[in-house]
């Protein structure tokens, strides 16, 4: 059981009502970048060189971050993930997240990572109410991981794993993006890790998202990669992803432990239940991944604007949500965000 149990869970008050957007989407989720900054380069994130990293002044300080958090809630979001680059690279980041427990209408705090440090900070977060952790792995052969992250340990991340799931957390959501001559003979792996262990194991088609250089044949369709589990394990629906707002299409494999799910916004736009906010670390809000329309919200934070201005912006950003992307399916070639995903927020 976590250190100090099931109470340290903050009290589910009664949340705001949800805003809709002009497609009358409910918008109850914002994901929150606190960095840009991240221990890999992962090949299809960013490219070899690495990315131009933000000043320190330059990203929001976390009291900027709250007071934007708490706006966002008084507008009926009730779910905040922390995201990066990679969110513990930043100093201070688990007593931040043990902030949010204080935000009365927020009812679920949860964490994305790429779990190379995860072991040290693996109890700090579950007394700071973490549940509910992603975890981004692409490779379970130490090499080939080393290839795809440009120099990671999975040494590090299998133990941050075994950490958290001996803290209780869950679910634990482990998230492959494939790609194809990288992690593509690696399928089946995946889908016995998840046969045998209680996480819910999620493949992510590939995206054309700024200037990482991976061409069109490095593209996999989830379609695919289902096709090639079936062809060795018996899969059955469950509900979960797509039926609570999620984006992921679940199964269970008969007889497993865990599960398996599939996040295909190349083959299979989610868009029309689309219910989220970016904030990105540098203050941007944006309503839509794949759209450069944005707020610059740390200008007005820094500019001394009361809530009420804040308030208005975000509710403009839900007005002007687009209603989708304008992707292709199945076509990576053609890049329609020129932002890199470490940037906007995993």
């Amino acid at each position: 059981m976590p250190p100090g149990g099931p109470e340290r869970q903050p009290e589910q008050r009664e949340a705001n009502p949800p805003m809709r957007d002009s497609y009358n989407r409910e918008i109850n989720y914002l994901r929150v970048s606190i960095t840009d900054r991240c221990n890999l380069r992962c090949v299809y994130c960013m490219p070899k060189e690495g990315l131009s990293l933000l000043g320190h002044e330059d990203i929001l300080r976390y009291e900027e971050i709250l007071r934007v958090i708490r706006v966002a809630v008084k507008l009926g979001v009730t779910k905040v993930r922390i995201t990066g680059g990679e969110p513990l690279v930043r100093r201070g980041s688990v007593d931040f997240i043990a902030s949010l427990k204080s935000i009365e209408g927020l009812a679920d705090v949860s964490l994305t990572t790429n779990a190379v440090l995860l072991e040290t900070f693996a109890q700090g977060l579950a007394a700071a109410g973490i549940r509910r952790i992603n975890i981004s792995l692409d490779s379970l052969d130490p090499a080939k991981y080393e290839k795809i992250t440009r120099g990671g340990k999975l040494e590090s991340v299998l133990k941050g794993i075994d950490a958290v799931q001996a803290l209780g957390l869950s679910p634990i959501k482990i998230n492959i993006v494939a790609v194809r001559g990288y992690n593509d003979d690696e399928i089946l792996e995946f889908a016995g890790f998840a046969h045998a262990h209680p996480f819910q194991v999620r493949f992510i088609e590939l995206m054309p998202l700024g200037d990482a250089g991976l061409s069109q044949n490095e593209f996999i369709p989830n379609a695919e990669i289902l096709g090639k589990i079936r062809s060795v394990y018996r899969l059955s629906r469950v509900n979960g992803g797509e039926e609570n707002g999620g984006p992921a299409r679940m199964y269970r494999i008969e007889g497993g432990r865990g599960e398996i799910g599939f996040i295909s916004p190349m083959t299979h736009h989610f868009c029309d239940t689309c219910n989220r906010l970016r904030l990105t670390a540098d203050g941007r809000l944006r309503a839509c991944l794949l759209k450069e329309r944005q707020a610059d919200l740390r200008t007005l934070l820094r500019n001394g604007c009361d809530d009420g201005a804040l308030e208005e912006v975000v509710r403009r950003i839900i007005a002007e949500k687009p209603r989708g992307h304008e992707m292709i399916s199945g076509d990576i070639s053609r890049r329609i965000c020129a932002t890199n995903m470490s940037k906007i927020g995993g």
